[in-house]
């Protein structure tokens, strides 16, 4: 399934993926050399990641319940693990430089289903 995730009315993108089943929670974006037929993955749920047998580097969005913005981690490297982000319930993974700078914590997200 793909969502569309828009900022303050200003469309992110329309071609995120969601990871909902473990398989697709399990894999992620690991092996990908690169996202093919979409912008990015939403992992629901998901409170932490890590980055193990990535090849590129990512922009990490942590999300609450009610689609807050609770923490943001920019051009997160591979191989690095990050903290349990105990009010997160799901997490947008965007390759590292796609996260406009304009994003930031407690802003709400709006998600879509396209």
């Amino acid at each position: 399934m793909k969502i569309a995730i828009k900022h303050r009315g200003k469309l992110l993108s329309n071609n995120i993926l969601i990871a909902e089943n473990f398989i697709d929670r399990l894999i992620g974006l690991m092996f990908k050399d690169k996202l093919v037929g979409s912008d990015g993955l939403l992992i629901d749920p998901c409170r932490s990641i890590h980055t193990c047998f990535m090849k590129y580097n990512l922009d990490v969005v942590f999300i609450s319940r009610n689609n807050s913005v609770v923490k943001i981690i920019r051009d997160l490297k591979p191989w690095r693990i990050t903290w349990i982000y105990w009010r997160a319930t799901k997490t947008l993974e965007l390759p590292a430089g796609q996260l406009p700078f304009d994003v930031q914590i407690g802003d709400i997200l709006e998600v879509e289903n396209v």
